[in-house]
């Protein structure tokens, strides 16, 4: 794996997100707010970073379909991803990974699948991959990136 993400894995689970997808921002903020241990660190999947993990993984990713969270060298995608999320959450977010964790990865992964391919139709999409505020940039692997291909986000 790559000395970078050889580093921050060590220490902290990280959700690679489409970057462009306003609903996978939205979604990365919602984390982020309920994260307050700043536990999970983030890389959009049109980063050098994500890909650089994903070749690593042996985990071939070329549509950006998908959440995917890398912890202890684990890939987890879909609906999995979704509840290792929550489960790591604080306040009694953790709750949705048990009430959720006996429904089928098949069955999960449809609903996931459903909603994931009306995204951008439902919540937008940006032209660019969003970024965080400066206040934020810690928590993201992927900053020092391309700032041409991104947005600033407060």
């Amino acid at each position: 794996m790559p000395a970078l993400a050889d580093d921050v894995t060590a220490q902290h689970p990280i959700v690679l997100f489409d970057g462009v997808c306003n609903l996978c921002a939205k979604s990365v903020q919602f984390v982020i707010r309920n994260d307050r241990a700043g536990v999970f660190r983030f890389a959009s999947l049109q980063s050098v970073t994500a890909q650089k993990i994903l070749r690593a993984t042996h985990h071939e990713h070329t549509a950006l379909t998908s959440v995917l969270l890398l912890v202890d060298g684990r890939l987890y995608r879909k609906s999995e991803a979704a509840l290792q999320i929550c489960r790591r959450l604080d306040r009694a977010w953790p709750a949705l990974y048990y009430l959720f964790a006996w429904v089928p990865v098949r069955l999960a992964d449809k609903v996931y699948d459903y909603i994931g391919a009306r995204r951008y139709r439902w919540f937008g999409k940006k032209d660019a991959c969003w970024i965080p505020s400066a206040e934020l940039a810690t928590r993201f692997v992927d900053v020092q990136g391309d700032a041409s291909t991104r947005i600033d986000a407060a």
